[in-house]
């Protein structure tokens, strides 16, 4: 019997462990990047790495494990900044990113139950008068720092510690054309830019009605409501989204579905 396919779309620095998780499932695997993580520095870096470490911070939000690390590579005392942090409450957007917190000796106060932007929000209601270090990528969803500003008296500083790009080097147009002769059968999609990069590809190739037409003939898999809702917007269908919004829930959801 003919194993499904599966298009995973992740960086490069996470594609090996993900095409292997997806093969423990019985997928075959059509593997490209779609976005590519850069280093970034903005205006407002110093300022809250000052604060943590002035003890002025109250709780610092990290959204992802990648922004751990891009944040540590940038500190000439990296260890210092960890103290501090300690002293602070630290709050994980999920599992991945607390465990990657831990690995660093860093302490997790708080981690929401929807491992999502949105579940920050609605986990911190008492929080009025606090100043709140967020730190994230360059497309971060605004709605987090809308939720948290909506509060009395709340000081919100914002750092975007890496960007997202889009990679050309081959892989992304294999993939496509893959997809449109009918060799995929299902497809991650595990952030907003992805789908945005996956399109501007298409686009590029000239074949984004093409592109559409196939996803909206086989199983298309977000792995949150930001990226259902981008995809969306391109007009196609969502048909998997986990409950726990992660790469490992997001498969056990795709062979379920596969399996009906």
């Amino acid at each position: 019997m003919k194993k499904p396919v599966l298009a995973i779309m992740r960086p490069d620095m996470h594609l090996d462990h993900s095409i292997a998780l997806a093969r423990s499932h019985g997928f075959d695997v059509v593997a490209a990047p779609m976005i590519e993580l850069n280093d970034h520095r903005d205006s407002n870096f110093d300022g809250i790495v000052q604060r943590v470490l002035t003890y002025k911070s109250d709780i610092v939000i990290f959204t992802s494990a990648n922004g751990i690390a891009f944040t540590l590579q940038k500190l000439d005392l990296p260890d210092r900044f960890i103290r501090a942090l300690n002293r602070t409450c630290v709050i994980a957007i999920g599992s991945k990113t607390k465990k990657a917190l831990e690995k660093h000796g860093i302490r997790v106060s708080l981690m929401p139950e929807s491992y999502s932007s949105k579940g920050i929000a609605e986990m911190l209601c008492e929080i009025d008068g606090k100043v709140i270090e967020v730190v994230r990528s360059l497309h971060g969803d605004p709605a987090l720092i809308r939720s948290l500003e909506e509060h009395a008296g709340v000081e919100v500083h914002e750092t975007a510690v890496y960007e997202l790009v889009l990679p050309l080097d081959g892989r992304q147009q294999q993939l496509i054309n893959d997809a449109l002769a009918g060799g995929i059968d299902a497809f991650a999609f595990t952030s907003a830019m992805t789908v945005r990069n996956f399109m501007e590809v298409a686009r590029i190739m000239d074949a984004e009605s093409r592109i559409v037409d196939v996803l909206n003939r086989r199983i298309v898999a977000a792995i949150g409501p930001p990226t259902a809702e981008v995809l969306r917007k391109y007009g196609v269908e969502v048909d998997v989204m986990p409950e726990r919004f992660t790469f490992k829930d997001m498969i056990d959801a795709i062979e379920e579905c596969v399996k009906r």
